[in-house]
């Protein structure tokens, strides 16, 4: 068998590989088969990213901007410039702002944190992923946990709440699978526009961004048909103010609020109304709205009044942090406290806003800012505004061609780490199973040998000694040694989460939310929803530029208005208040009419980079990103 590794890409699964090198230099990549979870089978993005590693593209050696042009340089020419303009903004340290991103994951990333930590530079909180509905679990139970995802093919009935099975953890999909085969139902709720007809026995389409009133409807049957059971008032902390709030609009009215049927509202309450275990899965994208931490603390509570939390079968599945099962002491270890911090989904309009001090130099790594985050055009704007900017990738990204140095940097499969996982409890140790091209490097190098340039010196420990510390967690019986031989190995953590309805909080108990907000009216100029979802065959912005530079597409429902006044056949836009972006229709069956669907992740340089219509608007909660709450409209 070839080297045993794991894909640290930004996926929930962190699947096991064997990585096969052939006579002829040319590498494939499998799923490890003697792995509990991963079982042998891959998604089609890792299959072919063997091609990335290998691409014409990629950035092999530090480049440094003179005027228009790049100049390659040598490491330590470009080391000594970045650590010279460190050195000078050092005197403020808060005028150096730090971008991490997730193009990777593993302990070692978090070196990054300890570097600009101990620095006292600015950084940004929030995420533009899930952050939203990580702080809304964490509001009603005390902590971000789920089951044991293998006990979903336990269920009776699963509940998919927006989660597109047919391209996002691959894995889930494969265990929805096993479900049905075991008897169990699956209903889909979404807006459509995903790949869950095959996975799914019936769907209902919802309103984009209206998740909460379909929850509050069904919840309102169980309280109008004394359907609650008897631990509520016991385990719950909240539970009459909740109740009231959920009474005071009819369910009429909360049917109409997410346009679904009564019909279909009664489907569901039958669903969850019943003594077979429930299991709810819960997609990232409903809580990418001005109200997306409401979306998920409806249908958490939804969940608990149905009796499904804390038993097996059961169960709500948003997401568990990755890093969760290690001891990450050492990356904040003297790090300066009350940092400057900015909000992530806003980050273009903060930077050009930041005085006293303004930001001067700005470093990013394992992220394409300028593409993925709101109002593209604004960021790109404050990278212009800034006097140095560091950005370490393999690419020439959106971000990356804004910068003063690029420093290349190895991808997975080509560096040491132990990475965790947003699914599962397994961690592993990422082997390097492909010599990196040229002359990258990774970013635990870049941070060590920067930080040893500096006067007084940043010293950043050896990365074994990381690893080591990493482990010294009470969830983890392994050691380096032992997980380097084995792989991988299990995280001790309860087969349920929150069993014997045992919550998280001080006091041990579940809380309700207490406010059911109203949706805005949709904008009479912009009048259509912009859900601009995951592709299919790459992770965010990771796309060969070869495969770019095509008129982007958008897709439509049939059955919808929103092409009513344009004329198909001369050039089409998409445009919002921010701007507009020349782009191709199809029409779909199964969409919500009010949705126009993008597939993110192109770049702006080839004529993509939906972003740049997307205002920056914070989440209620956790200040994430509410993406899907733009308005936008067809014209020619």
């Amino acid at each position: 068998m070839g080297t045993v590794t794991v894909c640290n890409l930004d996926c929930p699964d962190s699947c096991s590989l064997v990585v096969e090198t052939r006579e002829d230099g040319t590498v494939s990549v499998g799923g490890n088969p003697d792995h509990p979870i991963t079982r042998g089978f891959i998604c089609a993005k890792m299959k072919k990213y063997p091609a990335r590693l290998a691409s014409a593209e990629r950035i092999t050696r530090p480049l440094v901007r003179t005027g228009n042009s790049w100049n390659p340089v040598g490491w330590d020419k470009a080391l000594t410039l970045v650590a010279e303009k460190i050195q000078c903004y050092r005197r403020d340290p808060a005028s150096i702002l730090h971008l991490p991103g997730e193009g990777a994951k593993g302990v070692l990333k978090m070196a990054a944190n300890l570097f600009f930590g101990r620095l006292g530079a600015s950084h940004a909180a929030g995420s533009l992923c899930d952050s939203a509905g990580i702080a809304a679990n964490i509001a009603d139970f005390g902590s971000l946990d789920t089951n044991d995802i293998r006990d979903i093919v336990n269920a009776r009935v699963i509940v998919n709440w927006g989660k597109d099975l047919s391209r996002s953890s691959i894995h889930t999909a494969e265990l929805i699978r096993q479900a049905r085969k075991h008897g169990a139902e699956v209903i889909t709720i979404s807006p459509g526009g995903d790949g869950n007809g095959p996975f799914s026995d019936h769907c209902i389409r919802i309103r984009p961004g209206t998740d909460r009133f379909l929850a509050a409807a069904v919840i309102h049957r169980f309280i109008e048909r004394n359907a609650i059971g008897p631990f509520i008032p016991a385990r719950t902390y909240n539970w009459a103010r909740f109740s009231q709030v959920v009474q005071e609009t009819s369910p009429k009215e909360l049917a109409a609020a997410c346009q679904v049927s009564e019909k279909e509202v009664e489907r569901l309450y039958r669903a969850y109304n019943r003594p077979e275990p429930v299991a709810t899965l819960m997609g990232w994208g409903l809580q990418r709205y001005v109200r997306g931490g409401e979306n998920v603390r409806f249908i958490n509570a939804l969940v608990l009044i149905a009796g499904h939390i804390g038993r097996a079968g059961g169960g709500s599945y948003f997401s568990v942090l990755s890093l969760r099962n290690f001891n990450l002491e050492w990356a904040s270890e003297a790090t300066v406290p009350d940092r400057r911090t900015f909000p992530l989904p806003t980050i273009g309009r903060s930077i050009l806003e930041a005085c006293n001090p303004a930001v001067k130099m700005i470093w990013v790594h394992g992220f394409n800012v300028v593409n993925q985050a709101p109002e593209s055009m604004l960021i790109r704007d404050a990278f212009r505004a800034s006097e140095f900017n560091v950005v370490v990738d393999a690419f020439m990204t959106d971000t990356a061609a804004l910068a003063h140095v690029i420093l290349p940097c190895t991808l997975t499969l080509e560096q040491q780490d132990i990475v965790g996982s947003a699914l599962h409890n397994y961690i592993h140790y990422a082997d390097r199973a492909v010599a990196p091209p040229g002359e990258a490097w990774d970013d635990f190098r870049i941070f060590s040998e920067v930080g040893a340039r500096l006067k007084p010196p940043l010293v950043i420990p050896d990365a074994d000694v990381c690893l080591r510390a990493s482990l010294c967690s009470p969830y983890l019986n392994t050691t380096l040694e032992e997980l380097k031989k084995t792989k991988f190995a299990k995280a001790v953590r309860p087969h349920l989460a929150y069993e014997g309805m045992i919550f998280d909080h001080p006091n041990g108990l579940y809380r309700f939310p207490e406010m059911l907000h109203p949706e805005e009216p949709p904008s009479l100029e912009y009048p259509w929803r912009l859900l601009s979802l995951i592709r299919r065959d790459a992770i965010h912005s990771q796309i060969a530029g070869h495969k770019q530079g095509q008129v982007p597409t958008v897709w439509v429902a049939a059955d919808s208005n929103v092409t009513r006044d344009i004329d198909l056949e001369k050039k089409v836009y998409l445009a919002s208040s921010l701007g507009r972006m020349r782009v191709q229709v199809k029409k779909m069956n199964g969409i919500h009419p009010d949705v126009i669907i993008y597939r993110r992740g192109d770049w702006l340089k080839h004529g993509g980079g939906v972003n740049r219509l997307v205002e920056a608007e914070l989440t209620d909660m956790g200040q994430g990103t509410s993406y899907y709450s733009q308005g936008v409209r067809l014209e020619n």
